[in-house]
């Protein structure tokens, strides 16, 4: 198999469930298991609007193009950009069939609000990762538009983030290598986990297979 077979590039978009839940993303990206819940059922209605494939959009020195496919060779992920903004800035690069040069600025948008943790930066950094490869260009700065909100938070886009992404991606490839799922580890994020069904946490204990086994030998 070619090392840069893109049947074995792993969803981008498979970097937020894997800071979620690690046993969540292998069940859906290794195993293939998945169940709707309310948040993703709104999280896909909030995705309509900006999925329209290949529509480009000019306002003024702005051009949007909505739902690009992206990827990267070097981390071996593929996925969509929700938005991705071309604005015109003669330190930018060149697009095919523009007169001009622009800037790049990707755009994910979100459910709720603002979150305490760094899930959603870092999703934007793989897409950035991924545009910064394709256009061979650096990008500092994108945009998390949050639907509760109705407002976009500019974050930048800083090596700090991207070479953590690029460990979380490295851990990533392993499992999917080994076809390994990692065991259960409860929390209050369990209650919010559209596979709950599937993974059946409340069914787990904190005992030890060694120590389960030595306990119905000795009764």
């Amino acid at each position: 198999m070619a090392y840069n077979d893109e049947d074995e590039y792993l969803m981008l978009s498979g970097i937020q469930h894997f800071q979620f839940c690690k046993r969540q993303w292998a069940l859906i990206h290794i195993e293939q298991q998945w169940e709707e819940n309310v948040k993703t059922i709104e999280g896909q209605h909030l995705h309509r609007n900006a999925d329209n494939p290949f529509t480009r959009e000019k306002r003024g020195e702005k051009l949007i193009v909505r739902a690009m496919p992206v990827k990267s060779n070097e981390l071996r992920i593929t996925g969509v950009c929700d938005v991705v903004e071309f604005i015109k800035d003669k330190n930018g690069i060149t697009i095919f069939g523009e007169e001009g040069k622009f800037m790049v600025y990707p755009v994910e948008y979100k459910r709720g609000k603002p979150k305490k943790d760094e899930s959603d930066i870092l999703q934007l950094t793989a897409q950035t990762i991924c545009l910064e490869e394709m256009f061979a260009c650096e990008i500092t700065l994108g945009f998390l538009y949050y639907n509760e909100i109705r407002h976009r938070v500019e974050i930048p886009l800083t090596n700090e983030y991207k070479d953590k992404v690029r460990l979380i991606v490295t851990e990533m490839q392993d499992y999917y290598k080994r076809k390994h799922t990692p065991k259960v580890k409860t929390g209050k994020f369990c209650k919010s986990c559209s596979l709950q069904n599937v993974c059946l946490p409340n069914l787990m204990t904190k005992r030890s297979v060694k120590s389960y086994i030595d306990g119905m030998i000795n009764e």
